[in-house]
């Protein structure tokens, strides 16, 4: 039987990583559509060789073999471990982690192959990680700074974002190209529509504030001025509308999988008086 279970990082890690999560196929194969995150992964089959999937645009497929456990890792965006190359090159690309890391993600995939379970085979993951990350001297903190401005529900313009770290719009979008692998304005259509991926993974009661009940609430909440801009923002960043997306439950996901560590960091920045219970 197929299943997917997220955790938060180990605390050491939490400014910097997103979620971990291990991800067990069946019998069958299974088809994986990657979405955009802001982010990258790293995803590592045990048994395997590790890969890291750079920032998306759009949608990518992949089919996962049967009997296959892989353990990933989803880095906030901006805040990708060492790598030899600028993030930029790295978008929408799947590559082998070896060919950024050399012989250390070999050490990777065998240390976490040789593990005794899943539990211990993260913990060797999250070792190594901060490991890489201590000895990091690369992190750009006035993008990190942007990125946070940049998060969904109160959006500021970019230009407005450009001047609160005090650097020019062609500074901020070069710098963030660099760091992030995607433009401040992608980026930030990026994180608004994981905003509203993150409402209707906790089943949060729309506002009401603009707009119909249901998916239109919940559209504007997210920061969309309504449902066919939403519409049109999830064809493009997932290849299906909102309902298929969401199968067939535009208003809670019901894809089976718990989320809730992924989205967390969305729930948390929504302003308080935006705080509606979950259905």
């Amino acid at each position: 039987m197929d299943s997917y279970i997220e955790r938060p990082p180990m605390p050491a890690l939490a400014h910097v990583v997103r979620t971990v999560w291990v991800h067990r196929t069946g019998e069958a194969p299974y088809l994986q559509r990657h979405l955009p995150t802001g982010g990258i992964d790293i995803h590592i089959p045990l048994g395997g060789h590790p890969r890291l999937t750079g920032p998306l645009t759009g949608p990518r497929l992949e089919v996962i073999p049967p009997r296959t456990t892989i353990v990933g890792v989803r880095f906030l965006p901006a805040a990708a471990p060492p790598l030899p190359v600028m993030l930029h090159e790295l978008v929408d690309q799947s590559i082998g982690l070896a060919e950024l890391w050399g012989g250390l993600a070999d050490r990777l995939g065998e240390a976490m192959a040789e593990a005794d379970g899943v539990e211990r085979a993260v913990a060797a993951l999250e070792a190594i990680l901060l490991r890489e990350f201590r000895s990091a001297h690369n992190v750009d903190r006035l993008v990190r700074e942007a990125v946070a401005a940049l998060m969904p529900w109160r959006p500021m313009e970019v230009s407005a974002v450009a001047a609160h770290v005090s650097l020019s719009e062609s500074q901020l979008r070069r710098r963030s190209l660099h760091a992030a692998g995607l433009s401040p304005k992608v980026l930030q259509r990026t994180l608004r529509f994981q905003a509203f991926l993150a409402l209707a993974q906790a089943g949060a009661t729309a506002t009401g504030r603009r707009g119909a009940d249901g998916i239109a609430s919940i559209a504007v909440d997210a920061g969309y001025a309504d449902q066919a801009h939403l519409n049109r923002e999830c064809l493009r960043l997932t290849g299906l509308t909102p309902s298929r997306l969401l199968h067939g439950d535009v208003e809670r996901c019901a894809c089976g999988h718990d989320h809730s560590a992924s989205y967390l960091p969305f729930l948390a920045t929504r302003p308080a008086g935006d705080q509606a219970p979950a259905r």
